[in-house]
C-alpha cells in the first residue's frame, strides 16, 4: 500500500482577478514569502505521503512540474485536456494507482498553518480510510464565514452537508458548535472511491474508465473526456455515500478564494494598511485613499481593481463578463 497526495490544480481563482488569470491562476502566484500556494501544498504533504500526484489541465502542468523541481519524493502528472470537475479528476487519480492505495486529495490553492495539527488530522484520516471509509476534513470555524460550505457533524459522523449560508445562518452554525467548514480535502482508498462513484454516478465512472483506457502518457483524450458529465465529488459521492466520516481539524485554514481572505492573510504578515483599513496590493507606487474605508486597490500592469473588502465575492462577476467577451484580460 502506498499513500499519495493528489493535488488538484484545475482552478482559475476568478475571485482574485486581476492578480489571478486563466494563464497564471492563484495557486501559482508567489505571494507567500516568495512561494506559491501550489509549492506550499506539496511541501506540506511530502512529509506524510510516499508520492505526489498532480491532476491539472494542459495549461497548468508545466507550471506544476517547474514548481515541484525541489521536491525529492516521486511525482506523477495527469493532464486533463478538458476540465470535467472534481469527480472525474479524482477518478483518474484513483485509476492510476492500486485499489488499496490511499489518496489524500488536496486542492492546490489553500493556505494551511500549523503543520503539527495538520499531520495529526491526516493520520486520523488515514486510519479511517484503512477501514474503508471516505473521509472529509472539516475545519473548526473561527468566524461566521459565508464563502464556505459547512458540514454538520457529531463525533466523526456527518449529519448533513450545507451550502454556503447567508450571514445570519452562518452565525447560527457558529453558535451551535456542531458545524465545520467544508475544506474540500478528502482521504480514501482508491478502490473504495471508485466503487462508490460506480454506485452513485455510473455514467461518470464508465466514461472515466473509457477515457483513462485510451490515455497516452497519462494525458487524457479530449474527445473521450468531453463525454464525461461534469460534476463535483461532493454532489457525485460525498453527499450520498453511507461510508462518510469527518475529521474535525484544528489547523488554521483558508481557501484564499477572495480578496477579503487574502487581505486578512497579508495583514497578519505585516502588509501595510492605512488608518482606515485600506490596502494596496501589487505596487509600491504611492496610493492614497480619501473618504474610503476597508477598501483594496489591486494593481497589475494591464488592469486595476478597486473594491470594498466585504464585496470580495462579487469580483467573480467581472471575470465572468471578461470570459463572456473572450477578453485578453481574463
Amino acid at each position: 500500500m502506498k499513500i499519495y497526495n493528489v493535488i488538484l490544480s484545475g482552478g482559475v481563482g476568478s475571485r482574485l482577478w486581476p492578480l489571478s488569470r486563466k494563464q497564471h491562476p492563484k495557486q501559482f502566484l508567489k505571494l507567500f514569502s516568495g512561494k506559491a500556494l501550489f509549492e506550499l501544498t506539496a511541501e506540506r504533504n511530502q512529509k506524510v505521503v510516499d508520492e505526489i500526484m498532480v491532476v491539472g489541465n494542459t495549461d497548468h502542468i508545466e507550471w506544476s512540474q517547474q514548481l515541484l523541481n525541489d521536491i525529492s519524493i516521486p511525482k506523477t502528472f495527469i493532464t486533463e485536456t478538458a476540465a470535467r470537475n472534481t469527480a472525474a479528476a479524482i477518478a483518474f487519480a484513483s485509476l492510476a494507482v492500486d485499489a488499496e492505495d490511499i489518496l489524500i486529495i488536496t486542492p492546490s490553492d489553500h493556505l494551511i498553518q500549523n503543520q503539527d495539527a495538520y499531520e495529526k488530522a491526516i493520520k486520523e484520516a488515514i486510519e479511517l480510510a484503512q477501514k474503508d471509509f471516505l473521509v472529509t476534513f472539516g475545519v473548526v470555524p473561527s468566524k461566521p464565514e459565508t464563502g464556505y460550505g459547512y458540514i454538520e457533524y457529531e463525533g466523526k459522523d456527518v449529519l448533513s452537508f450545507r451550502e454556503k449560508p447567508n450571514t445570519e445562518t452562518a452565525q447560527g452554525f457558529l453558535e451551535r458548535g456542531t458545524f465545520l467548514w467544508n475544506s474540500g480535502m478528502f482521504c480514501f482508498k482508491a478502490g473504495v472511491f471508485l466503487d462508490e462513484l460506480k454506485k452513485y454516478q455510473p455514467e461518470v465512472f464508465e466514461k472515466c474508465v473509457e477515457a483513462w483506457s485510451i490515455s497516452e502518457n497519462k494525458s487524457l483524450n479530449i474527445e473521450a473526456s468531453l463525454q464525461i458529465p461534469s460534476i463535483s465529488i461532493d454532489y457525485a459521492v460525498m453527499e450520498r455515500s453511507k461510508k462518510i466520516k469527518v475529521v474535525p481539524a484544528h489547523f488554521r485554514w483558508s481557501d484564499l478564494g477572495s480578496f477579503e481572505s487574502l487581505y486578512d492573510y497579508l495583514r497578519s504578515t505585516g502588509h501595510s494598511v492605512d488608518e482606515n483599513g485600506n490596502m494596496v496590493i501589487g505596487t509600491e507606487i504611492f496610493t492614497a485613499f480619501v473618504g474610503l474605508k476597508d477598501s483594496i486597490f489591486v494593481y497589475t500592469p494591464d488592469a486595476f481593481l478597486i473594491l470594498q473588502k466585504e464585496k470580495s465575492q462579487d469580483v467573480k462577476k467581472i471575470y465572468n463578463q471578461l470570459e463572456k467577451y473572450q477578453s485578453t484580460l481574463r
